[in-house]
């Protein structure tokens, strides 16, 4: 505090109206060292941030002072300790003070520049490329043409990249051309630690990633592996995952509600594996169904979007308005995914499990 550094003890008794005068002997402003010590009846004018002189063991804050010349009468009684950050008050030598793992936040760096560390051992971030292909794409606001959709998918998927903690590459979006898209990808394996793909690996005519990935994964020097999957879940069945040239790489559906469940069940925990982080996966929480969760039985985990709210100290599960794996907007208004497993579905009142969206990381 600014104010003034002083013994205790000599100050008791003081208040407003009885207060007691002690004999200013110096100054002491932030980054100076002190030269002089306090002794009994002394005191010290001391600024936020300077050393405690020798002798002094409190600090009573300017407000509660009043200067008379070359003496200060102080107004309040202090106790030893007032004002005062105790040497070792935040980290004592041999404290651990960032386990490994850490996740480096603006906090952590200011704990580094205190200790003077200016460079640690740490995994950098992933650099992920996003790319959207098919014919029907249109970027922005530019007019559409019959059987054309905006490109919602990339932009999601480069927020979700960033979200996760990684670098995001945009890669565009390239038409349904199995040459351009080879040399789309060509080029992000060569720059990007990770590359996302959106559409192109159902079992479409079209699917021109499907081709491209495999003759990528074929060629000499690059080298890997590639398969193509059905995952018995709703939405996002259609996936692929492969290693080319050290590169992963995840096919995504294109449906934009698949593809942003397939990145959180399948990319996010793999990108956040490879940079190290020990909780890669979103926490379950036990809710109770806000309103009924139907199904048919179809061998498949449903993940229904609901709205978790906390009501009688319980999580309540309210679906959206739409579950459709297209209904993007109702998709937004969603936190968390319901587990419904394969059956008749869920009733209100019953107990589900939903995988929270809005909590980073299971600890």
């Amino acid at each position: 505090m600014d104010g003034y550094a002083l013994r205790a003890v000599d100050t008791a008794g003081a208040s407003n109206g009885s207060p007691v005068r002690l004999a200013v002997v110096g100054e002491l402003p932030a980054g100076r060292a002190p030269t002089v010590a306090v002794g009994p009846g002394q005191a010290i004018r001391i600024m936020t941030g300077a050393p405690v002189p020798d002798g002094a063991d409190a600090v009573v804050m300017v407000e509660r002072t009043e200067a008379e010349g070359d003496s200060v009468l102080v107004h309040q009684e202090a106790r030893v300790g007032d004002h005062v950050r105790e040497a070792g008050g935040d980290v004592r030598p041999g404290d651990l003070v960032l386990p490994a793992s850490t996740v480096l936040g603006p906090a952590h760096l200011g704990v580094l520049a205190s200790l003077g560390r200016v460079e640690v051992l740490a995994r950098p971030r992933a650099r992920v490329g996003v790319l959207s292909t098919g014919d029907e794409l249109v970027e922005g606001a530019a007019p559409l043409a019959p059987g054309q959709i905006r490109d919602s998918n990339r932009p999601m998927l480069l927020a979700l990249v960033a979200e996760a903690g990684c670098e995001p590459v945009d890669l565009g979006t390239a038409r349904d051309d199995q040459a351009l898209i080879t040399s789309v990808l060509e080029r992000a394996l060569d720059s990007c630690d990770a590359v996302l793909t959106s559409g192109g690996v159902s079992v479409g005519d079209y699917d021109f990633v499907k081709a491209a990935l495999d003759h990528l994964a074929g060629e000499v020097g690059r080298g890997g592996t590639f398969r193509w999957s059905q995952v018995a879940i709703k939405p996002a069945k259609p996936l692929a995952f492969g290693v080319i040239g050290g590169v992963p790489v995840f096919g995504l559906p294109g449906n934009p509600v698949s593809s942003l469940v397939s990145f959180e069940l399948f990319a996010r925990p793999a990108l956040l594996q490879a940079m190290g982080h020990p909780h890669r996966f979103r926490p379950e929480v036990p809710a109770v169904a806000g309103a009924p969760l139907p199904r048919r039985r179809d061998g498949k985990l449903h993940l229904d979007r609901v709205r978790l709210h906390v009501e009688d100290g319980r999580f309540v599960a309210d679906p959206v308005r739409a579950q459709a794996s297209n209904a993007l907007a109702a998709t937004a208004a969603a936190n968390g995914l319901a587990l419904v497993p394969d059956g008749e579905g869920v009733e209100a009142g019953e107990a589900v499990r939903v995988l929270r969206l809005d909590v980073p990381a299971d600890h």
